[in-house]
């Protein structure tokens, strides 16, 4: 279809492995690369100490230092759920978000109308965090969370859902050690596992995720190139890259934040 009417290349993101293998089959290229998941493990956390405590005595030393810091700074966080994220709320939140882009020189690529339009026609998709000081808010992280069908049936004969929150667009008005750390990583954990939700995906990039639980996650992409010769130079850079992804993810696994016995 992309070639009979003219397209230069097709892209697939984040493909299951079935699809995977029919995009193979049907001649793109696959492209591997490296996310950081957090996951809730079976039967799953009765709350954060528990959570805290499946971790190596060094890395959960480390966290609680780093929530120690930024509850001595005083600051505490509040939630907010879909269509009980209040207007200000959100207005407060761009204003994060976009001095997060102004502050390395550049211009957000999302505007306050796209969040607006998000906020209208897919509340049930977000959730806000907003960090305070001195009943002033100074920080904010927002959280995508979203569920699918697994096609099994539990126990009681129900379908079984997975419940996957995504993170995260954030930004602070304000400078305290260690916020960083709790608006992105350790609030959304603490809510997923009050909450019941499976997985926390923390996105590419930042080995020091790890050190937090989310540990390395193969992901993969499937694309198409009209061009033969750049399809060509691409494939070839792909075969190249992709042995240093899988070298990459065979180190990253020696690095297991969790206890030997977890």
């Amino acid at each position: 279809w992309c070639d009979d009417n003219g397209m230069s290349s097709l892209h697939l993101l984040f493909v299951n492995e079935d699809d995977a293998a029919a995009c193979a089959d049907a001649g793109l290229m696959l492209r591997h690369t490296v996310q950081f998941h957090w996951t809730n493990t079976e039967p799953g956390y009765s709350d954060f100490d528990a959570f805290l405590a499946s971790l190596a005595q060094e890395k959960r030393k480390k966290i609680k230092q780093e929530r120690r810091k930024v509850a001595d700074a005083g600051v505490s966080f509040r939630w907010s759920l879909g269509r009980d994220i209040a207007p200000s709320d959100w207005d407060f939140f761009y204003r994060c978000y976009e001095r997060t882009y102004v502050g390395h020189g550049k211009a957000p690529y999302l505007t306050r109308d796209f969040f607006a339009r998000m906020a209208s026609t897919l509340p049930e998709h977000w959730l806000l965090f907003i960090a305070e000081r001195d009943g002033k808010a100074i920080a904010s992280s927002l959280i995508a969370i979203d569920s699918y069908c697994t096609g099994a049936k539990g126990q009681n004969g129900l379908n079984e859902f997975v419940k996957v929150a995504y993170g995260r667009y954030w930004g602070a008005l304000e400078r305290v050690d260690c916020l960083h750390f709790e608006a992105c990583y350790y609030q959304p954990l603490q809510w997923c596992i009050e909450h019941g939700y499976h997985r926390f995906e923390g996105g590419a990039q930042g080995e020091h995720k790890m050190a937090r639980a989310l540990l390395p996650v193969k992901t993969t992409s499937a694309h198409w190139l009209a061009h033969p010769a750049f399809a060509d130079a691409v494939a070839r850079f792909l075969e190249r890259e992709g042995e240093g992804i899988g070298n990459y993810m065979d180190d990253l696994k020696q690095r297991s934040p969790f206890k030997p016995s977890a």
